[in-house]
């Protein structure tokens, strides 16, 4: 009779898709001068990845990218004096 000691076989799991929704940003808004609460400038930073994405045409894999792409752009936006 054959043993069965050692032929378990390793298990691998590969980390599951984060949805853009559900996704946390890298770095906190700080920064809120004229976007209004922290929450609004979150929302203005998912959005304009969101869009950055779209542009793309959807392509997978450059999400930290368009994050950061974003909150530069969105809080950039906020340090700007404006002019009337």
């Amino acid at each position: 009779m054959a043993s069965k000691a050692g032929t378990k076989k390793a298990r691998t799991t590969s980390p599951s898709p984060v949805s853009i929704d559900t996704a946390k940003p890298p770095v906190a808004a700080k920064s809120v001068n004229a976007i209004g609460t922290p929450q609004d400038a979150l929302e203005q930073i998912r959005r304009r990845a969101y869009e950055l994405y779209e542009q793309r045409g959807h392509q997978d894999g450059f999400h930290e990218q368009d994050w950061l792409q974003a909150e530069t752009e969105i809080l950039s936006r906020s340090r700007t004096p404006r002019t009337a």
